[in-house]
C-alpha cells in the first residue's frame, strides 16, 4: 500500500500542498470562488495546521463562507472589504509597500492586495483615493511613494494612474486593472490595455482585479529590499 505524501493533505476534494513553503517560502493560499463555505474551512485548517507559527489567508470568499470561517475557526480574522480572512499570526514586516488606490470603487481590489502583503511579509502603507482627475492629491503624497520598497497602483476606468506614478518615481512599481467602469471599461479591459501600453518604464502589469498577485509579487520585492542608507544608521546606532 502506497504511503501517504506528508507534503499533501488530501481532503478527498482537494490535494492542499503543505510544502509550498518550503519550496518558495510562501504558503499555499485558498483562492475561494467557486469553492463551498465547507471546503474553504476544511483546507484553511489544514493549512493552519501545517503552519500554525505563520498566517495562512484564503481570498475571494462569498459572505456565507466568511460567516462559517469565523464560525468555525474562532481564531480567524474576516476582512468583509478584501472578501478575505487570515488564520494564524501575521509575520514581522520586512519592508513597505505602498497600495495606492485611484478611487473609493477600488477599494475590494486594494485591500485584498494589502492584506496578502502582510501575510507574505512586508509592511503596508495605504494611500486610497488619489486618481487623476484631481492630480493634487497625488503630489501630495510624492514623498510617501518615494519611501516604498515597492508600490501597488490600483485603478479602473482607462487606468491611467500607474503611468503617471511611474513617472514620479523610480520605485518598482506593479499595476492593478479594476473592473470599475461604464460601458466602454469593458469590465477592465480598457484599463489593462491603458496599462500594458503605459509609456513609463518599468510598469509592471498583472490581470484584472488581481489584487493577491500584485501583493504577493510586492511582498517578494520588498522582503528583498537593501535597507536605506538612512534606516542602516538608525540600526546601527
Amino acid at each position: 500500500m502506497d504511503q501517504p505524501d506528508p507534503r499533501t493533505a488530501d481532503l478527498g476534494f482537494a490535494r492542499v500542498d503543505l510544502d509550498r513553503a518550503e519550496r518558495t517560502g510562501d504558503a499555499e493560499v485558498v483562492y475561494g470562488a467557486g469553492k463551498t463555505p465547507d471546503q474553504v474551512v476544511a483546507i484553511l485548517r489544514a493549512l493552519h495546521d501545517r503552519h500554525p507559527d505563520r498566517a495562512v489567508l484564503a481570498t475571494r470568499l462569498t459572505d456565507a463562507a466568511l460567516d462559517l470561517v469565523v464560525e468555525a475557526l474562532p481564531d480567524a480574522v474576516a476582512d468583509r472589504v478584501a472578501r478575505a480572512v487570515t488564520l494564524g499570526p501575521l509575520p514581522e514586516p520586512r519592508g513597505t509597500v505602498a497600495v495606492v488606490a485611484a478611487g473609493t470603487s477600488d477599494a475590494p481590489v486594494a485591500a485584498e492586495a494589502a492584506l496578502t502583503i502582510r501575510v507574505h511579509g512586508a509592511g503596508v502603507d495605504r494611500i486610497d483615493d488619489v486618481g487623476v482627475a484631481g492630480l493634487h492629491r497625488l503630489m501630495a503624497v510624492r514623498d510617501r511613494l518615494a519611501e516604498a520598497d515597492c508600490l501597488v497602483v490600483v485603478a479602473g476606468m482607462e487606468g491611467a494612474l500607474p503611468s503617471v506614478v511611474g513617472g514620479l518615481t523610480g520605485v518598482p512599481l506593479v499595476a492593478v486593472p479594476t473592473s470599475v467602469g461604464y460601458g466602454a471599461s469593458f469590465g477592465g479591459v480598457a484599463a489593462l490595455l491603458g496599462m500594458l501600453n503605459s509609456c513609463a518604464p518599468g510598469v509592471t502589469v498583472v490581470n484584472i482585479d488581481n489584487g493577491y498577485g500584485a501583493g504577493v509579487f510586492a511582498a517578494r520585492v520588498a522582503r528583498r529590499a537593501e535597507p536605506r542608507p538612512e534606516a542602516r544608521s538608525e540600526a546601527g546606532a
